[in-house]
């Protein structure tokens, strides 16, 4: 509605008319990215004194940095790539495997936030503060300890699965079938798929040179019926590189076919 006629009434009037109504106390709230805390002396919607807080209480900061997380996201804190794999993760075994692995969606993560960011979030005091805290070592606080289950952690979601190459290479769990993203020399001799907590990993099998061949969550079946187009399409691209008629039957290798041989023959009969 629109005010069509009005009045100036001082404090003395308004306290006068309406000073039931009369509150005085410390807001600290997250207000334009940031913690902002004040003490206000107002009556009803009306701010009559207004100064900043130089110390608020810390229970009420401590809400206003829960308030600016909620509205700003869990970014607000400090994730390294190892601390979101670790994430996804814990959100994979979450789940395939159910409870005791946590759920780690935000909005659990934000629900409950005194299980994994504390003591960092009560000694927080502003935005800065929340992303020193390293949210990867927060999450550890969630790990079924208590059950003994959290020691198998590396036994059922591997940060790396060790190829017959030798490789070690990093497990993608980001969508809904972990990913093993691997040249397809490295697997030669290998009939089964790699599996984490019992699901098989989607294998993307990679050329020599990084780029995607091929993808199957079945390498028996890859190797009996792709693998032949695969060889047919790349083996002229790079002729320095191994691509025998039968892979199940070589030695896998990450070298190029010359300095294989150069490694067989230094090892002697």
């Amino acid at each position: 509605a629109r005010v069509r006629l009005a009045a100036v009434v001082d404090e003395p009037t308004a306290l006068l008319a309406a000073g039931h109504l009369r509150v005085r106390g410390e807001e600290v709230r997250w207000v334009d990215g940031e913690v902002v805390a004040r003490s206000v002396d107002r009556v009803g919607a009306v701010e009559l004194a207004v100064r900043p807080l130089r110390q608020p209480d810390p229970e009420l900061v401590r809400g206003a940095l829960v308030e600016g997380l909620g509205r700003e996201g869990l970014g607000l804190l400090r994730w390294t790539r190892d601390s979101e794999q670790f994430r996804l993760r814990l959100a994979f075994l979450h789940r395939v495997l159910g409870a005791p692995w946590p759920d780690v969606s935000d909005e659990a993560l934000l629900a409950e936030t005194g299980a994994w960011l504390e003591p960092e979030l009560s000694r927080a005091r502003r935005r800065l503060d929340l992303g020193r805290i390293d949210a990867g070592q927060a999450l550890r606080r969630l790990l079924p300890w208590a059950t003994g289950e959290a020691v198998r952690l590396d036994e059922l979601a591997p940060e790396r699965i060790e190829v017959p190459s030798g490789s070690r290479i990093r497990v993608e769990y980001g969508g809904e079938q972990p990913v093993l993203a691997v040249k397809l020399q490295e697997l030669f001799g290998l009939s089964e798929t790699p599996t984490v907590a019992g699901v098989p990993v989607l294998v993307h099998l990679l050329s020599p040179a990084g780029r995607p061949a091929a993808v199957t969550a079945d390498l028996a079946s890859f190797w009996q019926d792709g693998y032949k187009a695969v060889r047919a399409e790349l083996r002229g691209r790079y002729p320095k590189h191994p691509w025998p008629e039968d892979p199940t039957t070589v030695q896998a290798t990450r070298y190029t076919s010359a300095r294989l041989k150069r490694s067989r023959g230094s090892q002697g009969p």
